[in-house]
């Protein structure tokens, strides 16, 4: 077949339009016959999950606070519990139960092995976090790769205590613990901080998507019907993606208030305004993965805004005959899943751009950990809650126990949500293939 290229397509860099459409000319000289373990997948495949978002809160947990009663479909949240404020989303949620760190333990290898699967730079994921290897892989369109947020992550500097997502190589991958920087990244086109002007960049995007509809249907007669049936799946994303700017879904907040993003009581509103962008980036498509990390593991947080008088990571290591110290640190606990709970109302109130149902719907959520019983500094039973149903591969609504299985498995599980066929993450000989009995 001749080679072939978009014309104008220098004109649409860094928008979202440009990207689908360069994502379907590779896709029309690679062209294999089936997708291989690595291969970009397309974000907006059916069936699939559109997103993917990391929420994490350090210094694990208290099991017999945390740990709903019942199992399966039949489960309560415990009065007075650790995630009794999740309640009201109970039906797109997966209590995840049962899920090990096998072989490593503690805070600094926790955090490391947390969403890296503890794989080195030999592995087929090649030592890379699960957010990163998916936004690497998925042929998103969009203009960010990935977005991470953070909130007083490192004020302890850039080390394996505060970092959890890694690029390829062990790289670190740093957040962004000022909201007005992540505003000016998101949002540096637009000056005005009103609708008027997303407006007028949401035009400005619409006449692009034109253009480059036009390109393909001009390309179109020259194509054998295999790469025929490609540009029309292409076409349609971008119709979708086109009906997602004129859905009312991309509101552009104000700027948010410049305060010192380490100052200890600054804790509550960094993020809260932290989790307004990362829905807001992914409501206007800015990117299809994002994180958003609660400190780190040692947190040395005070949660004074509660009435704490301790840091949180002096909390997590209250024996059970400290009964006022578990009860702080349950409440302590309480005030992080409010805060979950906030971020999946917000992505529950938007509808879908495009598409049916709520952003929440499409949406994989992974609440996760980096220990389990922090006073034991072990990796048995970390508590992971899933939230959303993935585009449908969730089967939500249930409290499960998987009996010792390595999250290495939660890990590729995660992955197959996002349409890849990578049977491993991380270290392989901890096991192959996804969670038994979490899909959907």
């Amino acid at each position: 077949m001749a080679h072939f290229k978009i014309g104008r397509r220098a004109f649409t860099s860094g928008l979202g339009a440009s990207l689908v459409a360069a994502s379907f000319v590779e896709s029309v000289r690679a062209a294999p016959a089936a997708r291989a373990p690595g291969k970009k997948v397309d974000a907006l495949a059916a069936g699939v999950a559109k997103r993917l978002v990391v929420f994490f809160t350090p210094n694990g947990t208290v099991h017999k606070y945390w740990r709903p009663t019942g199992s399966g479909e039949t489960f309560s949240f415990i009065p007075g519990g650790i995630l009794e404020p999740l309640a009201p989303h109970a039906s797109d949620l997966v209590i995840c139960d049962g899920i090990d760190f096998v072989g490593f333990d503690n805070h600094a290898p926790g955090m490391a092995g947390m969403l890296t699967g503890n794989g080195g730079a030999s592995s087929a994921t090649r030592g890379m976090s699960v957010d990163q290897y998916v936004a690497s892989n998925l042929a998103a369109g969009t203009r960010f790769d990935s977005l991470e947020f953070g909130v007083q992550t490192s004020a302890w500097g850039g080390q394996v205590q505060t970092r959890m997502s890694y690029a390829s190589g062990g790289t670190f991958v740093t957040p962004e613990d000022r909201p007005r920087n992540a505003f000016q990244r998101m949002f540096g086109d637009v000056t005005g901080g009103d609708r008027t002007e997303l407006d007028k960049l949401a035009l400005r995007k619409r006449s692009i998507l034109d253009v480059v509809k036009g390109d393909l249907a001009d390309l179109y007669p020259r194509l054998g019907r295999e790469e025929q049936i490609k540009l029309e799946q292409h076409l349609d994303a971008l119709r979708k993606t086109e009906r997602g700017m004129t859905g009312g879904t991309c509101a552009l907040p104000l700027s948010p208030v410049d305060v010192d993003p380490y100052a200890n009581d600054n804790f509550p509103a960094v993020g809260r305004a932290q989790m307004d962008l990362l829905v807001t980036a992914l409501a206007c498509g800015l990117t299809r993965v994002a994180s958003i990390q609660w400190a780190h593991t040692v947190s040395p947080t005070v949660f004074r805004w509660l009435g704490l008088g301790e840091g949180h990571h002096d909390l997590s290591h209250k024996d059970d005959s400290n009964v006022q110290g578990v009860a702080d640190f349950v409440t302590a606990e309480r005030w992080h899943a409010e805060q979950f709970a906030y971020f999946l109302s917000a992505l529950s109130a938007l509808p879908e751009p495009g598409g049916s149902g709520t952003m929440l719907d499409n949406t994989f959520v992974l609440w996760a950990k980096e220990l389990a019983d922090g006073r034991r500094h072990d990796g048995k039973s970390v508590p992971f809650v899933l939230a959303g149903k993935a585009g449908g591969y969730l089967k939500t609504g249930r409290y499960l126990n998987f009996s010792g299985a390595p999250h290495q498995k939660l890990l590729v599980s995660v992955c197959q949500a996002m349409g890849l066929t990578n049977p491993t993450f991380g270290d392989p000989s901890h096991g192959t293939g996804p969670l038994d009995g979490l899909s959907a």
